[in-house]
């Protein structure tokens, strides 16, 4: 594999009908991996991500460029029989069918799976919304606090000032813990893709993959969930954490400041972990303990003085010392970037490539977050930046053996078009 791109999907073709972050963030994944994903947008209008949450030019908000690179836009209205006739010649040679809109949208264009499965039934057709197309609130337009609302991730109640506000979680923690839900939602999507493109080389079908944002949030926070709706059916609680306020308060997984004010974590829970890190400090006195009935797992559990004395003992070198003690030692300790911007600049963040800086031609100057895997090496690098509304049309329709002439009568009528 060369080192320009990651090519994993080169040669699968994905049509994208998508506005906002759920389905445009599915065509990102894709398209990340080497698909070639054509964006079909309205023309005159197409995704108004592009002049929602900030802009850096016109039309060019960070979301935009971040979540629609490395596609390909084709504006074409599909309300009219030219624009569909255009839109199945596309499909035709499609792969995967990314549905970003509201549930049944595509169902009222003409162009839902039912239709898209008949004249193609190799098509794999992957719908991410807020709720899902199955359940009783299917039909509800979502926006992503909505998504993991629904998941329990956004516990509120009514503050000092009399308003609703979120409130942190207690116990293991809560969903929020899943993250972000339209992320999350493409992420669970990308993979399921990837699963029916592989089972139709057997059976030579397709398939219709529903992802709802709010099932994949719970699904992220899955161990949250699981402590929360066994907690009756526990009978050992010694081997858990101790927990306050929602806050792990172990003296051996916790942060503490350094002597350069910054911060590191320290996971030393295993015995051999914890003995190591004695050692390495030259505090063997630390070291004793008995943790067998807990599998040799400690998290330090009110150990208030314990907690007192690694506070005191991390705060006599600064941050570099411990990480670079925590590689040399194979020890779990870990920097903590205190902003984004400090987390941008950790020498291990650069070297993973997952912030990416690259030159949009309309907006100028970018940084990306590129993606959390390295593939035989090669760094991550953005394809194609994200394109105006219908960039690509006359390219892709031509490749669908539009001749130039019927370009500019489709033109003309206004089925295709750009702003």
């Amino acid at each position: 594999m060369d080192g320009t791109a990651n090519k994993l999907l080169d040669g699968v073709r994905v049509v994208e009908s998508a506005s906002l972050l759920n389905g445009d963030t599915l065509g990102m994944l894709l398209g990340d991996l080497g698909a070639d994903v054509i964006k079909v947008e309205s023309p005159g209008r197409g995704d108004y991500l592009r002049d929602f949450m900030g802009q850096i030019t016109p039309h060019h908000s960070p979301a935009h460029l971040q979540v629609n690179r490395n596609k390909r836009s084709v504006a074409i209205d599909v309300r009219t029989d030219a624009g569909r006739d255009a839109f199945w010649r596309l499909l035709d040679t499609a792969d995967v069918f990314v549905d970003g809109n509201a549930g049944g949208a595509t169902d009222r264009l003409g162009i839902g799976y039912d239709s898209q499965r008949q004249r193609n039934p190799r098509i794999v057709f992957a719908s991410v919304t807020g709720f899902g197309l199955l359940g009783p609130y299917h039909s509800i337009p979502t926006h992503g606090m909505m998504m993991t609302a629904l998941a329990g991730a956004n516990p509120v109640a009514r503050t000092e000032d009399g308003l609703m506000r979120p409130v942190p979680s207690s116990g293991l923690g809560g969903t929020e813990r899943g993250g972000e839900a339209t992320t999350a939602a493409a992420v669970h999507a990308a993979l399921q893709v990837c699963a029916a493109l592989y089972a139709r080389e057997r059976t030579g079908l397709g398939c219709h993959i529903d992802v709802a944002g709010s099932d994949a949030v719970i699904a992220q926070a899955m161990v949250s969930v699981i402590y929360a709706l066994n907690d009756s059916r526990l009978t050992d609680r010694s081997s858990l954490p101790t927990i306050d306020g929602g806050v792990w308060t172990g003296a051996k997984y916790q942060f503490y400041e350094t002597s350069d004010h910054k911060i590191v974590m320290l996971a030393a829970i295993e015995d051999k972990f914890w003995r190591s890190f004695c050692e390495a400090i030259g505090r063997t006195d630390l070291a004793d303990s008995d943790n067998s009935a807990t599998g040799g797992v400690d998290f330090g559990k009110d150990e208030t003085a314990l907690r007192a004395e690694l506070d005191k003992i991390f705060a006599g070198h600064d941050q570099e010392h411990w990480t670079d003690l925590a590689v040399r030692q194979r020890i779990p300790i870990g920097p903590v970037p205190g902003t984004i911007a400090e987390m941008a600049d950790d020498r291990h963040i650069k070297a993973r490539s997952i912030i990416v800086d690259g030159d949009h031609p309309g907006a100028g100057p970018f940084t990306y977050v590129g993606s959390p895997a390295v593939i035989d090496g090669a760094p991550f690098t953005v394809r194609r930046p994200a394109p105006a509304l219908g960039e690509h049309t006359d390219e892709v329709l031509s490749e669908l053996g539009y001749e130039a002439e019927e370009l500019r009568a489709l033109a003309a009528d206004r089925v295709i078009g750009g702003i």
